[in-house]
């Protein structure tokens, strides 16, 4: 069966799925988009997702091209016709096509484009061993906050964590403090035990996982500190652990090629990761039986 992709009205076999040359997002990354988890044919956590997009559409003054109701028929859809249970759905939203000039079309006629891939959610094996990240200088705009489809710099910093054969690249800020990964949340357990990310500016980009990650760590009696922390805090941590929408809960268990804590998964790493799949699960039994 050939995967099938919304765009701008349509549903078409995904190798025919065309924008115009002249499409904002095309020409100028002039767009926001968001990635939604798919389990059990089901969308994770859809209502904080579609708020999250909201901001980013009220961030660069760009209106819904479709009703949001609209937009979860299409998601529905797009899903069911490529059979996927398991995966992701992708949500890109531009200005629209208009010819080529930086500022605003008068009347720009906004670009929906959706998609859907099947996979397993996050690949068993690495909540097993941990994963290694790497560190790059956070080369990225000030407006970290919008989910812009402007990623160069995260494209970059992705690449040389891959060419390093690590998994992710964390961001370190010029005052010397990590800020996220190319597109995960970041986390340590630092010396003195208590679990600590950066807090909400527009610095990172408010992750759904992180959200949802500290009302599973109240619910396990855990506190979590928002503060930033730098590399040799990291390093000299007892755990470190990344979040995101596909990775879910993930042990970090090498930074730069060093170890942290004993270099594997730790028990505050693990406890989290386990509580925040039991979330899921309840999440869509929760559903299923909404259906019935």
């Amino acid at each position: 069966m050939s995967r099938i992709s919304y765009v701008n009205g349509r549903y078409l076999p995904h190798r025919q799925a065309r924008v115009h040359i002249e499409d904002r997002g095309y020409q100028f990354a002039d767009g926001v988009y968001e990635v939604i988890a798919i389990r059990h044919g089901r969308p994770i956590d859809y209502a904080r997702h579609i708020d999250r997009l909201e901001r980013s559409l009220d961030a660069i003054h760009l209106n819904w091209p479709v009703t949001p109701s609209v937009l979860a028929q299409v998601i529905r859809r797009v899903c069911h016709r490529n059979r996927v249970m398991d995966g992701i759905v992708y949500v890109q939203i531009t200005r629209g096509q208009a010819r080529r000039d930086h500022a605003f079309p008068a009347r720009p006629v906004p670009s929906l484009v959706v998609t859907a891939r099947s996979g397993r959610l996050p690949p068993a094996a690495l909540l097993e061993t941990g994963i290694d990240v790497i560190t790059v200088p956070d080369l990225r705009w000030t407006r970290c906050d919008i989910k812009s489809i402007a990623l160069l710099p995260n494209v970059l910093g992705k690449q040389a964590a891959r060419d390093a054969g690590a998994f992710e690249a964390w961001q370190i800020d010029a005052d010397g403090f990590i800020t996220e990964g190319t597109s995960t949340n970041a986390w340590i357990i630092d010396a003195s035990g208590r679990i600590r990310t950066r807090s909400l500016d527009r610095s990172i980009l408010a992750g759904i996982t992180r959200d949802v990650v500290f009302e599973v760590a109240a619910r396990e009696g855990l506190a979590i500190a928002q503060e930033k922390f730098t590399l040799d805090e990291a390093l000299s941590a007892r755990e470190a652990f990344l979040t995101s929408t596909t990775s879910f809960v993930l042990p970090v268990v090498k930074i730069d090629g060093k170890p942290v804590g004993g270099g594997r998964p730790g028990p505050v790493s693990r406890r989290l990761a386990a509580a925040y799949a039991a979330t899921i699960d309840a999440q869509m039994a929760g559903r299923a039986e909404a259906a019935t």
